[in-house]
């Protein structure tokens, strides 16, 4: 097991691990996700493990079910112990493409989708629907 500095947000037991450098807004796009329905896994520090060649997220006793709202504070949130990581989202690239090809990323080994959020407006409801099942497509 790992422990990455991001946060998790899941869906029906499919995860999104959230990257980014301090200040880039992973909590505050892990409480739009948690608006839309998603349900915290761990923020600030996700623990990422892998079993049977799927990725699980899960968080750190000491801060199971709080999450940091900038201006406001800590706020003691509903949370899942664990999540089966579906896709990534980091929040330090921009994708200068308006249709990008799909793009993967590796976590312990293990390649994963990857979607680029800074600044993109759209990101949590895009997050929402491949939480749900969506896919990226190829363009080509």
């Amino acid at each position: 097991m790992t422990v990455l500095h991001g946060t998790a947000v899941a869906y029906q037991g499919r995860g999104v691990l959230i990257l980014g450098a301090s200040g880039a807004g992973k909590s505050g796009l892990a409480l739009q996700l948690m608006a839309l329905g998603g349900v915290l896994v761990a923020d600030d520090a996700v623990q990422v493990a892998l079993a049977n060649g799927e990725v699980t997220l899960g968080c750190p006793a000491n801060i199971h079910g709080m999450i940091e709202a900038r201006g406001v504070g800590l706020l003691s949130v509903n949370a899942i112990e664990r999540a089966t990581l579906a896709f990534v989202v980091d929040l330090d690239k921009t994708a200068a493409e308006r249709l990008p090809e799909p793009r993967t990323t590796s976590v312990l080994g293990v390649d994963y989708p990857v979607v680029w959020g800074k600044n993109n407006r759209d990101l949590a409801p895009v997050i929402r629907c491949l939480l749900g099942g969506g896919q990226i497509m190829p363009t080509k």
